[in-house]
């Protein structure tokens, strides 16, 4: 008999959040079975679900769409934020779902250099969750938008990147504007963990200068 996957092993090979892997199955999107209050799921049928989404993932934002100038990586934390958002039940992507999402992308410019600057993960969480803690009802789809201060740091991330003569939007950038953004969560948690606007600055065109490659750092 073919041995079922656990929903936290379906999120590692789709490396997603297991609550997103839940979302799918609600959404009808990803065959689940519920056995014993959990979700468990044939190797088969998460294949299934992959080939489905290979045209999406592949197709690249055409030339006039917003995201058209955001890196892969990029574009990938503002998938993450958007999840984090759902985790907690939060009705709206802030600043601080945006920096969890920086940190849990984990390789792109923007978590090396807060790594370089010791700012820890889950240190980060732990004060968002006390500064903004999970809401009592799961958001439904369709639901969740950006908050102000949320689609600032965004619009300072482009400033961040014309400024420094970039032709694209990486999250190195999403991290300046977060800094910024000075009435997001983000950048007072990261003030709090002794990063400046201008430290992570420096850092970030040292880690640049750094690459190895002739094409852009996180294309």
């Amino acid at each position: 008999m073919e041995r079922l996957l656990t929903t936290e092993e379906v999120a590692e090979l789709l490396r997603i959040d297991p609550v997103t892997v839940r979302r799918l199955v609600t959404r009808g999107e990803l065959i689940g079975y519920r056995i014993a209050g959990e979700y468990r799921f044939t190797l088969a049928g998460v294949e299934s679900f992959v080939e489905s989404q290979r045209v999406v993932v592949t197709v690249e934002p055409g030339p006039n769409h917003p995201l058209a100038k955001f890196t892969e990586r990029a574009r990938k934390v503002l998938s993450l934020a958007n999840e984090e958002a759902y985790r907690y039940h939060h009705d709206e992507v802030g600043t601080e779902h945006m920096l969890l999402a920086i940190m849990s992308e984990g390789e792109g410019v923007g978590a090396r250099v807060l790594d370089r600057l010791q700012v820890r993960p889950s240190e980060v969480r732990t004060q968002i969750e006390t500064l903004h803690p999970a809401g009592e009802e799961p958001v439904g789809d369709g639901q969740i938008g950006m908050t102000q201060q949320g689609k600032a740091s965004i619009e300072l991330a482009v400033q961040e990147a014309r400024s420094l003569g970039h032709h694209y939007i990486g999250t190195e950038h999403l991290l300046l504007g977060l800094l910024r953004e000075e009435a997001g969560l983000a950048s007072q948690i990261l003030l709090k963990s002794g990063v400046t606007f201008d430290k992570a600055r420096k850092l970030v065109k040292q880690v640049l200068a750094g690459e190895q490659t002739t094409s852009t750092p996180e294309s």
